[in-house]
C-alpha cells in the first residue's frame, strides 16, 4: 500500500509537470508551481526530486525511451521505411512537445541537462550510424566520409527542425512538409540529388 502511494505521488509530480509544461516555459515555472498542479506536498516533492530539472529529466527519459522504436529512421532504398521513421519522429514530438522543447531550451543554461540531452541525442545518431553502416548503397555513395559524423549531422538536423515543429514555428508546423524536408535531407546525403526517392 505505502509503495504504490508512494509511485502514486511521484507519477502525480511528473503528470504536473507535463501538464505545465502544455502552457507554459520551462524557465517560467518554479518548484511551488508544479506543488499546486500536481497537488502534493513540498516534502512529498523534495523526496523524489531535488529540482524540477530532476523531474524534467525523467520525463526526457522517458518520451525518448518510447521514442528509440519510432523515431530512429529505417535507411531503405525506396525511402518509405525512412519515410515511417520520420512521421513517427513528428508524432513524437508533438506528443511530447512541452517536455521535448522545455530540455532543448534548458540544456545550454544546466550542465546535467545538457549532459542528459548530448546523452539522448547520442543514442539516436548511434542507431543512424548502425543503419547506415548496413546500407551498401549509403556505404558507396558516402565513400569515405566518417558515418557517425554524417549520422549525428542528421540527427541533430532532424532535432533543430523536430523542435521547430513542437514550437509552432513555420513552415515546419506543417507536418507534411516537415515529413518531406527530413525526408529529402536524409535522401540527397546519404544517396545523391534524389535518392530515388519522390
Amino acid at each position: 500500500m505505502a509503495i504504490r502511494r508512494a509511485a502514486e505521488l511521484r507519477e502525480r509530480i511528473l503528470d504536473g509537470m507535463r501538464r505545465l509544461l502544455a502552457e507554459r516555459r520551462f524557465d517560467e515555472l518554479n518548484v511551488a508551481d508544479v506543488l499546486t498542479e500536481a497537488k502534493v506536498s513540498r516534502a512529498s516533492f523534495y523526496f523524489y526530486f531535488p529540482s524540477k530539472q530532476a523531474v524534467l529529466a525523467d520525463l526526457v527519459r522517458a518520451a525518448v525511451g518510447e521514442g528509440h522504436g519510432a523515431a530512429a529512421p529505417f535507411v531503405d532504398p525506396d525511402g518509405e521505411g525512412l519515410r515511417a521513421g520520420i512521421r513517427d519522429g513528428a508524432r513524437l514530438w508533438r506528443e511530447n512537445a512541452g517536455v521535448l522543447t522545455a530540455v532543448v531550451d534548458a540544456w545550454a543554461t544546466d550542465d546535467d541537462l545538457r549532459a542528459l540531452w548530448l546523452a539522448q541525442m547520442d543514442t539516436f545518431t548511434d542507431a543512424a550510424a548502425a543503419r547506415i553502416a548496413a546500407d551498401p548503397r549509403a556505404l558507396a555513395y558516402l565513400g569515405d566520409r566518417d558515418v557517425r559524423a554524417v549520422a549525428a549531422g542528421l540527427t541533430w538536423t532532424g532535432e533543430r527542425l523536430y523542435y521547430l515543429a513542437a514550437s509552432g514555428v513555420p513552415p515546419f508546423d506543417d507536418e507534411q512538409v516537415l515529413i518531406d524536408v527530413l525526408t529529402h535531407a536524409w535522401t540527397s546525403i546519404l544517396y545523391g540529388e534524389s535518392g530515388g526517392v519522390r
